[in-house]
């Protein structure tokens, strides 16, 4: 027979309870099992002394009798000194972004650099525009300056009324 060592859960909806248990590895999770290790409840502080619960002397038993225990319950062990710490499984492809996403950032680098040019372009046109601007004034002063003489002689009316 095929025994596992692993958590099998208890608790209501959104408040999870754990028991450590040796089970046949053909039993569902939170099916029948052999005996009760320990428990384990992952809403207290990870510093509590209560969050993790283990019977030393029957874990010692059951990992004789050929017992492997699952990832989570073989950390609990390890970090009780009963079992050496598991290996952590490392995949450094898991945290790379997937072929979509690094397209939609490209996209967004390239729209990015098309606005910028966009920008530099209409900034260019604006100090440009303001170079006619200063030019075209100078040559337009006299053609404004009498139509400032005739506002004068209508304000100068109003006084007098």
């Amino acid at each position: 027979m095929a025994l596992a060592m692993r958590l099998s859960r208890g608790g209501r909806k959104s408040r999870p309870f754990y028991r450590i248990v040796v089970a046949d590895k053909r039993m569902p999770r939170d099916g029948r099992y052999i005996e009760r290790l320990g428990t384990y409840n992952p809403l207290l502080a990870k510093d509590d002394d209560n969050r993790v619960n283990l019977n030393e002397e029957r874990i010692k038993h059951w990992l004789g009798e050929g017992a492997q225990p699952s990832y989570r319950v073989a950390v609990f062990l390890g970090k009780a000194g009963l079992a050496p710490m598991p290996e952590t499984p490392n995949n450094p492809n898991k945290g790379q972004p997937s072929e979509k996403t690094k397209m939609r950032i490209a996209d967004k680098e390239e729209k990015k650099k098309a606005n910028a040019e966009a920008a530099k372009a209409a900034e260019e046109e604006a100090k440009a525009a303001a170079e006619e601007a200063k030019n075209a004034p100078a040559e337009e002063a006299p053609a404004e300056a009498p139509a400032a003489e005739a506002e004068a002689p209508v304000e100068e009316a109003k006084k007098e009324d």
